[in-house]
């Protein structure tokens, strides 16, 4: 039962220790989620499928509803030698009257669109893609904005720290010399010297604390979480092995490409022929037996059904001229993909050397670091004996806190160029 309270304890000190640290990677995932631009994903889905259902609906019958009254001023009649001779019959033939009207319905149904519906599908189904693709590229750039600020804070909270052990070395100094003058051995001017060294640097401090929060509150807004009292850690300093970029830009490309393809194969859908069903309808007069409504004119039911071969030739007039403009546009696609690779390979090799480079100058850091804090101590127990004055002490004092700072800044610059190397390739 008490291993049992002790491993329950260990998990919620684990917790505790866990929920006080932020990672980078934590961070970009945070804004990248908060980011306002993540609701287009949901709107650019609804749009693809109210876009295919208005391509789906254009295979359901098309209903042409209608009511028509006209006059005209000449209408059919029957030759005067036979309207005569039916006139002898006992017959009387008006001809048709100038006031005619109608109420009526025109219908009609796709059998087969040349294809047209099937390459429209396969069109929204790209543009979809690329659509998707661009906001994917767009909402990548919040990676970089957000690591430029984690680092940016990293660094300045480390500036914070030096500061403050800078402050503890120059209390504890300035205590020495106090006592100091106090015996007789020091002069008031070191006193004031190194504790006016003292106030600027909490000055400095208090600066470094201030702006570590401002940008911490530019971080929260991106996260929309809050990271008071969270440490950052710093990241994983591993540089990638493959250097082949993966970036979004470059299946923005691969999807314009693919919706021209698509495109192309609308112009060749556009150049067959239509077949369809057409039904007409309609109540009034005159009917379809003219004839009978020349003799009669009640109102009566006529319809009209049949098939429909339609073939529009002029689509063939522009069609070189449409294939060549979408070559052209994936041509100059092509060119503008192998630009940025261009560039992002220049980029790549950029990167490389700097950390290459960082990593040579930090060899020789922590010796730098070392050899400066072995001569502050002797300044220290220099100024212990009355050898060395407030002067000398302070500019060892800064000699060590230049170099721990430097050593820090290195550090950081070489994560932070790491992180734009995986930033540029997309790992």
């Amino acid at each position: 039962m008490l291993k049992q309270y002790l491993f329950l304890a260990l998990l919620l000190f684990a917790g505790v220790q866990l929920s006080a640290q932020v990672t980078l990677e934590e961070c970009v995932r945070l804004a990248q989620d908060n980011y306002p631009l993540i609701r287009k994903y949901d709107l650019l889905k609804q749009t693809k499928e109210v876009n295919l259902s208005d391509i789906n609906k254009s295979w359901l019958p098309q209903i042409n509803i209608y009511g028509q009254g006209a006059v005209q001023n000449e209408t059919p009649s029957l030759p005067e030698s036979l309207a005569g001779i039916i006139s002898q019959a006992g017959m009387s033939v008006s001809g048709l009257n100038e006031w005619q009207y109608k109420v009526g319905a025109d219908i009609s149904q796709n059998i087969w669109d040349g294809g047209l519906s099937k390459t429209g599908r396969k069109i929204e189904r790209a543009e979809d893609a690329e659509r998707q693709a661009a906001l994917d590229v767009q909402l990548y750039a919040i990676r970089e904005r957000v690591e430029d600020l984690y680092f940016g804070i990293l660094l300045i909270e480390e500036l914070a720290e030096q500061t403050r052990n800078m402050q503890t070395l120059l209390q504890c100094n300035l205590g020495k010399l106090r006592t100091m003058y106090e015996n007789g051995t020091a002069m008031q001017s070191d006193v004031d010297m190194v504790e006016a060294q003292c106030l600027a640097t909490s000055q400095q401090l208090i600066q470094a604390e201030s702006t570590a929060k401002s940008y911490r509150k530019v971080l929260e807004m991106f996260t929309g979480k809050s990271l008071a009292g969270l440490d950052l850690v710093k990241p994983d300093a591993s540089t990638p092995q493959n250097l082949l970029p993966d970036r979004p830009e470059l299946k923005l490309f691969e999807a314009q490409l693919q919706t021209n393809e698509t495109r192309n194969a609308s112009i060749t859908a556009s150049t067959m022929p239509k077949i369809g069903l057409f039904a007409q309808a309609y109540y009034g007069y005159p009917g379809f037996d003219y004839f009978e409504s020349m003799m009669n004119r009640d109102l009566s039911f006529n319809i009209l059904a049949g098939v429909k071969v339609s073939w529009n030739i002029g689509s063939f007039y522009h069609k070189k001229n449409d294939q060549r403009k979408l070559r052209l546009s994936s041509a100059n696609i092509a060119v503008e993909r192998d630009v940025f690779l261009f560039n992002t390979n220049m980029r790549i090799q950029s990167q490389f050397d700097r950390i290459d480079e960082l990593k040579a100058i930090m060899k020789k850091n922590e010796r730098i670091v070392e050899l400066r804090t072995n001569v502050r101590k002797a300044a220290e127990s220099q100024l212990d004996n009355g050898v060395i004055d407030a002067t000398d002490l302070l500019t060892k004092l800064t000699d060590e806190k230049q170099a721990r700072l430097n050593a820090s800044y290195q550090e950081i610059q070489l994560l932070q160029s790491i992180y734009q190397l995986k930033y540029t390739l997309n790992k």
